[in-house]
């Protein structure tokens, strides 16, 4: 069994086809599946998804390209929903800056405020993080540290393969690994997996995006989690089923309301 820990099946490309895309998961292994919250205006449709299907469960937050639209009180009432278990995907995001408005160190610095309210949510609301970080791996340490993110914890979401942030692990943070690993030019990554605490491992697509060999170019699918598990079989010389086993159960334990899929 795997669970497939960030999948955006509220994107509009799933819109025609969401059952088959379930059903294919399903009968590839995948059972269990969690909504990233991303843009606050595609919760109702995440949640409608994790109440039509079975196993599925979302979470709340705004990503930090979309921080104009951060409304707590939006995010507040669907974090009292059983079947949102997360606050995010969060964080900070320095690749591009996209409100040319607002200067470079003005926009950082409106980011690194957002993302602290929402780990400071996710604390009293007491629900893991969804982690997202580009181009801003010191910053976005810093933050977690300062605002006490250790009391939750959370998942570095698509993990870039920082060093810099592996002893995060220490503090309750797991790695999420997708189909980056696949990638030819992913030699980095496939480097530093060893080092990666094994209980602090878990599997993730971020479909529709960064589908994994061999269907680069294709809409990515929680199905495509299946390649990601034999990847990380490969590198860690272990079995698929090993995997399996290993990363849902990791999956289970941070994200508590997972331990009843099977």
């Amino acid at each position: 069994m795997i669970i497939d820990t960030h999948t955006h099946l509220d994107d509009k490309r799933y819109f025609e086809d969401l059952d088959d895309v379930i059903k294919r998961a399903n009968e590839g292994g995948v059972r269990g599946f969690l909504i990233p919250g991303a843009d606050i205006n595609d919760l109702p449709r995440a949640k409608d998804i994790a109440y039509k299907y079975p196993n599925i469960y979302f979470a709340a937050g705004v990503h930090p390209y979309d921080i104009d639209e951060y409304d707590e009180k939006i995010l507040r009432e669907f974090l009292k929903d059983e079947r949102c278990i997360a606050v995010g995907e969060c964080g900070l995001d320095y690749f591009r800056l996209l409100d040319d408005k607002m200067d470079k160190e003005e926009n950082k610095k409106r980011q690194k405020e957002i993302f602290a309210k929402q780990i400071k949510l996710a604390i009293e609301v007491n629900k893991p993080l969804i982690v997202h970080i580009r181009d801003a791996n010191e910053d976005s340490k810093n933050v977690l540290i300062e605002n006490n993110a250790d009391r939750v914890g959370g998942v570095l979401h698509c993990y870039n393969a920082s060093r810099h942030l592996l002893d995060l692990s220490e503090r309750g943070f797991y790695f999420g690994i997708g189909g980056v690993l696949t990638f030819k030019n992913a030699k980095k990554l496939v480097e530093i997996l060893p080092d990666i605490p094994r209980d602090k491992i878990i599997i993730e697509t971020d479909s529709p995006y960064l589908t994994p060999h061999p269907h680069r170019g294709e809409r990515n699918e929680p199905f495509y989690t299946t390649f990601v598990a034999k990847k990380i079989a490969e590198i860690l010389n272990m079995s698929e089923s090993e995997v399996e086993e290993l990363t849902t159960n990791n999956a289970k334990r941070l994200f508590k309301a997972l331990e009843s899929v099977n």
